[in-house]
């Protein structure tokens, strides 16, 4: 695993040192280097088999998931995405059947648009994996993400399998620092491999 930037280092420097040096790659970079995180996660059993994945809309120089997004659908499998209610604190996920059944929600990251029917409640994610976001990830699964706790209180309550997304520089040798409230993943999948945390 890279260097991180040291555990006396709290979240905020943390996550600006890392938001700082994912902004640095450069994209035909970035490219090859999701290239590679897709590949190493449809062949990971636990993804391949999952009918239903929780999928994230990448945003920024985040791990490229739009494409994760089509194969996931072409392959004939279920994908859901998180509409955030700010006012609730909360996200819950709605099935799509494209790229076309997003808009602009919060902060500008793409979400399902409205008319999509409801949730899906907790029953209806057994057996699902759940791609979550980060800036950066230790062996232990523990993640400094965005700072709104959106995922970590989904988590708490979420059944199956969590999977990270990540280019090998932002995995940590330290432990990172990590609340009682904070929800480690269970697997990273990056260019170099796949990562179990358990």
């Amino acid at each position: 695993m890279a260097s991180s930037y040291g555990t006396d280092a709290d979240k905020s420097s943390l996550r600006s040192n890392y938001l700082t040096a994912r902004r640095r790659i450069d994209p035909a970079t970035r490219r090859a280097l999701d290239s590679s995180i897709r590949k190493n996660l449809g062949s990971f059993a636990i993804y391949a088999d999952a009918p239903l994945v929780l999928a994230y809309v990448s945003y920024g120089n985040e791990v490229d998931t739009r494409s994760v997004i089509e194969a996931a659908l072409g392959a004939g499998k279920r994908v859901a995405v998180p509409r955030v209610s700010a006012r609730k604190k909360s996200m819950a996920f709605f099935e799509i059947e494209s790229l076309d059944d997003l808009a602009e929600g919060y902060k500008g990251i793409l979400e399902p648009r409205e008319g999509l029917g409801a949730p899906l409640g907790t029953k209806d994610l057994c057996g699902s994996v759940c791609l979550v976001p980060g800036l950066v990830f230790d062996a232990q699964g523990h993640r400094i993400g965005y700072g709104g706790g959106y995922y970590d209180r989904f988590l708490q309550f979420y059944p199956g399998d969590k999977i990270a997304l990540a280019r090998a520089s932002q995995m940590s040798s330290n432990p990172l620092p990590a609340e009682p409230c904070d929800v480690p993943v269970d697997f990273i999948v990056s260019d170099l491999g796949v990562w179990s945390c358990r």
